[in-house]
């Protein structure tokens, strides 16, 4: 067994431990907010802020871990979740708006770097294995599907007269078992050989140029700022049409199952039938989540389109990071994985600033018709992919 494959389980246990988080804060947050906040227009803002975060943090935290290696940081970064629960729970104890929204940038910070969990497993494994190694590090997200919401749920009121805080200050337990977990996994200083260092690397922009790149951008961002737009008015949707919280978390808990569940044959999928063709899938999944939202708001409705939701994220999301690993030589992968993770998350932040507003003012309806041109687009990007390379086997299969 060599060391990659040893540490497969440990990269997944890592990106669940982020999930875990990252899924308690999106059943939470913008409650929490709705709460703190004196304009109630405000409440997506922390979840916001934590995607701004993430997109900020992007570009530095490629650029950081190819100067000192991966293991470091993610080390690093788990400091700044573990600083995130803490301020979150102080934040709600002393019913602090600003105060939750500089903790829920920690979490982003932290988020930008635990992002790269993905390339970490895409960059040690040859060609033909990228899209189940990535595959298989996101399936650590299952975990999240339980832990998060349940977390959420089971310690909201753990501490008196401070809804949510016991669940914020329960993270710290996450992000510990994370650097545990990242201080036995024995990851290369950095992830360069004598190629990566040789290799002549041609301009971002003639990279980004690319077919390939262009579309795999396209339905990452995308797809992303679907799933976030929709998932983070969720909770408000429910909260609006007078459904308990313990239904918002089992929706949410099914969602971010779709999201992960998946992963498991995803890698597989793309092998047998093409990334283009699993990404198609996924955009129809994310259409069929818009009809059922529009046809009904009971907890049924709410549940089966999440956990399409889930489903066209996951297929969307592992397709365009596999099409993006065809895109680029060893020598280019920082600045390459660096550009495509800020405008990804730059498009999740504008979604999830944007979702607090949409829901508040003009209601759930528009939520879901807003990210219809949204899906239509990635729908015309693959199809124009597909269309210039027929009968090349190393996008279509």
């Amino acid at each position: 067994m060599n060391p990659f494959q040893r540490n497969i389980p440990l990269l997944a246990f890592c990106q669940a431990m982020m999930m875990s988080g990252n899924s308690l804060v999106v059943a939470t947050a913008a409650l929490v907010g709705f709460a703190l906040a004196e304009d109630k227009s405000l409440a997506t803002l922390p979840l916001a802020v934590q995607f701004i975060a993430t997109m900020f943090t992007s570009i530095p935290a490629s650029l950081i871990m190819d100067r000192i290696g991966r293991k470091p940081g993610f080390l690093l970064a788990t400091l700044f979740g573990l600083s995130g629960g803490v301020i979150a729970t102080l934040a709600i104890i002393h019913h602090q708006f600003w105060w939750f929204v500089l903790a829920t940038s920690l979490f982003g910070i932290y988020n930008g770097f635990g992002n790269y969990y993905r390339f970490a497993a895409a960059d040690a494994v040859d060609e033909e294995h990228k899209s189940r190694a990535i595959a298989f590090v996101i399936a650590g997200g299952v975990i999240a599907a339980f832990v998060g919401p349940n977390l959420a749920n089971y310690t909201r009121n753990v501490i008196t007269d401070a809804t949510f805080a016991g669940s914020y200050a329960s993270m710290l337990g996450l992000y510990l078992l994370t650097i545990l977990t990242l201080s036995v996994i024995s990851l290369p200083h950095r992830y360069a050989d004598h190629q990566h260092i040789t290799d002549t690397q041609r301009p971002l922009k003639q990279i980004a140029a690319q077919p390939a790149f262009i579309v795999a951008l396209i339905c990452g961002m995308l797809g992303y700022g679907v799933m976030s737009l929709v998932m983070t008015a969720t909770p408000l949707a429910m909260q609006h049409h007078h459904h308990m919280f313990g239904d918002t978390s089992f929706v949410i808990q099914w969602h971010v199952l779709g999201m992960f569940a998946p992963s498991f044959f995803t890698g597989n999928l793309i092998r047998r039938f093409g990334v283009l063709n699993i990404m198609f899938l996924g955009a129809v999944f994310g259409l069929l989540c818009v009809a059922i939202n529009l046809l009904g708001t009971t907890v049924a409705h709410f549940w089966t389109a999440l956990l399409l939701l889930g489903v066209s994220w996951n297929f969307l999301f592992i397709g365009a990071t596999t099409l993006l690993t065809s895109t680029y030589r060893p020598a280019e992968r920082a600045k390459t994985q660096a550009l495509n993770d800020f405008v990804v998350f730059t498009t999740v932040s504008l979604s999830a600033l944007t979702a607090g507003t949409l829901q508040h003012r003009y209601g759930w309806q528009v939520v879901n018709l807003g990210v219809v041109p949204l899906l239509l687009i990635i729908i015309a990007s693959i199809l124009w992919l597909k269309s210039r390379t027929q009968g090349q086997t190393v996008l279509q299969h």
